[in-house]
């Protein structure tokens, strides 16, 4: 099982990016008034059919060719479930697939969501073909990155060049301490 959510996040948007998605948002919303972190994936990728969606969190299904089994996916599940939390996933073929977790905040099963801007980086930057949309709230406060705004701005330099890598990642931890103060859980 992976050890923070951010991680799991990775995992589900690297196989939207593998789907073909040209979108990819990820949400991920902190209420502790309502005690609980969702988590939503949502891209415009290949999609699955009813049987594959039905499957997708068997740890023995895959649709890769490179290996049998698939465990990002139902540890994901596992993860949110065993915080007395919740998780769906709702896909149509041609059109693409939301994944949603639940976790229930205070559950000491919970595990913390990690580096969570070092994980939308990384995914900005090694997906370029990718446009993402990363929407941050924090008990109501929210800030949005969304690379097809910086890549009008940017034309045709790329998001590895080293200055504006930094700048993204220096763009999403500001952001993230100001909406959250800084907060770690």
């Amino acid at each position: 099982m992976m050890t923070e959510i951010s991680l799991n996040i990775l995992d589900v948007a690297e196989n939207s990016t593998k789907a073909k998605a040209t979108l990819v948002e990820i949400t991920v919303d902190a209420d502790f008034a309502a005690d609980e972190l969702t988590v939503t994936i949502a891209d415009n990728g290949c999609g699955m059919t009813p049987d594959q969606v039905s499957r997708v969190t068997d740890p023995f299904f895959t649709s890769r060719t490179t290996r049998k089994v698939g465990l990002g996916v139902p540890f994901f599940k596992l993860a949110a479930e065993s915080t007395g939390g919740r998780f769906s996933i709702e896909s149509e073929a041609g059109v693409g697939t939301t994944v949603r977790a639940v976790f229930i905040l205070s559950h000491i099963d919970r595990m913390p969501l990690g580096d969570i801007s070092s994980t939308i980086h990384t995914l900005v930057v090694y997906h370029p073909e990718t446009d993402f949309v990363y929407r941050y709230r924090y008990n109501g406060k929210e800030f949005t990155l969304d690379t097809r705004e910086f890549k009008e701005i940017l034309g045709d330099v790329p998001f590895s060049e080293p200055e504006i890598s930094a700048y993204i990642l220096d763009f999403l931890k500001e952001n993230k301490l100001e909406t959250d103060g800084g907060a770690v859980y």
